[in-house]
């Protein structure tokens, strides 16, 4: 039996995983309860600082007594479940929906799904040359972020972060349907011509990199991005008295991003254009 420690919860709710008893606040959802555990759920939707989308479905997992398999993104835990993360149910949901999403989008910097398509047997070229895509050119009309929407799942974390859970400035939303449906500006306008403020919140909860800092576009272009080389180094902005938490991203002494600690009391992982973007001073060489 594993006992998470959370404190003193007014109420604990058991249920059961893979055969494991587990015990996590009521409310808790299922991935909740096996994140604190050490069972890692495939996600790709799914962010610690927003509200679940419900839009990948890679998450499903399989509840006894339920009809079909469930989120575990939003499916909140009960008393006396019984679940399983790696069933046969949902290792073959798991790899239609990487499959599904592999043969129509470009997944080659999004962390997790090399293994994810290794460990389920995924192969997205089963559906042949001619299986609908979104490929186009990736957009480079500002010297702060790059949109590369060929890489783009409609997960719709970023139109949250934009939007009334955090930033509140609704510069960007979805357009059309089905094939045609896309992460849009108003009225298609150029970034720079719309709302945008240039927080880089919405860079910083994209799950596959079709929103990314534009040092780190460049580097990946001329074959110089490399993480593994990258050193973090957490601080406290200078820009202002609220002080918010930086993550530097440093590759061979030079600054390529900075994020914010999603745990942070002040952030929650948010910044504003000065702390995620101003630090180009710093190496002004």
């Amino acid at each position: 039996m594993t006992i998470v420690d959370i404190g003193i919860p007014k109420r604990l709710v058991e249920f059961t995983v893979d055969g494991e008893t587990v015990r996590v606040p009521e409310g808790a959802t299922i991935i909740d309860a096996c994140t604190a555990v050490g069972k890692n759920i495939p996600t790709l939707c799914y962010g610690d600082t927003l509200e679940p989308a419900n839009a990948c479905r890679v998450c499903m997992v399989e509840v006894e007594g339920s009809r079909t398999l469930v989120p575990s993104c939003s499916r909140k835990a009960e008393a006396g479940m019984v679940v399983h993360t790696d069933s046969e149910r949902t290792r073959t949901s798991r790899k239609v929906v990487l499959e599904l999403l592999a043969s129509a989008t470009d997944l080659s910097t999004t962390p997790g799904v090399a293994e994810w398509m290794a460990s389920t047997g995924a192969d997205p070229d089963r559906f042949g040359p001619d299986a609908a895509t979104v490929a186009q050119p990736a957009l480079v009309d500002n010297e702060l972020y790059v949109r590369d929407y060929g890489k783009c799942i409609l997960c719709y974390k970023c139109v949250d972060a934009c939007g009334e859970q955090w930033q509140n400035s609704f510069a960007i939303s979805v357009a059309g349907r089905g094939f045609d449906a896309r992460i849009s500006t108003d009225f298609s306008n150029p970034l720079p011509d719309s709302a945008c403020v240039y927080c880089g919140n919405c860079v910083e909860v994209c799950p596959t990199g079709a929103l990314s800092f534009k040092r780190e576009y460049d580097k990946r272009e001329d074959g110089t991005w490399d993480e593994s080389r990258q050193k973090q180094t957490t601080t406290v902005c200078t820009f202002c008295g609220v002080g918010c938490n930086l993550t530097l991203h440093v590759q061979d002494n030079e600054i390529v991003k900075v994020t914010s600690p999603h745990d942070s009391s002040v952030t929650h992982g948010n910044l504003c254009i000065k702390g995620r973007f101003g630090w180009q001073h710093v190496q002004n060489r």
